[in-house]
């Protein structure tokens, strides 16, 4: 499902139910899913946004220089609502509770604020949490034999 909002000249924010003689814009639900994503993925204690599969996936993605935005998100668009779902991992040790009060935070803000959407819940899974450990290093290790 696509979203239609009115724009006009003037320096409003995008309302849905604007009409104008200067035309449409059609906003599609994959652009307020990587409004989302983006905006989930810039708070402290994100380590990714994705389950297993997707961050896998996503992986590959990254190898191709192809980073999808979106991994993670989904969303249901209507005409002056949005609500989300965003699976995401944590960064050992920070507060989870926190991450997710963060991430439904900076979504409802880019959401409301650049698309011009009404959102009416963000639910969020925190499904891993990431512990640093030395494997995750870019450092070589000193070889055991030589």
């Amino acid at each position: 499902m696509s979203t239609t909002a009115s724009t006009s000249a003037t320096a409003l924010p995008p309302t849905l139910n604007q009409d104008t003689s200067l035309g449409t814009t059609t906003i599609d639900d994959a652009v307020v899913a990587k409004v989302a994503g983006l905006a989930a993925s810039a708070v402290p204690g994100v380590f990714a946004l994705g389950g297993g599969a997707a961050r896998a996936i996503g992986a590959i993605r990254g190898a191709l220089n192809q980073k999808d935005s979106a991994q993670g998100v989904t969303v249901e668009v209507g005409e002056t609502q949005v609500a989300a779902d965003v699976s995401l991992v944590a960064e050992y040790p920070v507060s989870l509770q926190q991450v997710a009060d963060d991430v439904r935070t900076a979504i409802i803000d880019a959401i409301e604020s650049l698309v011009g959407l009404q959102v009416t819940e963000v639910n969020i899974v925190v499904n891993d949490v990431h512990i640093p450990s030395e494997d995750d290093d870019d450092t070589q290790t000193e070889s055991r034999v030589q």
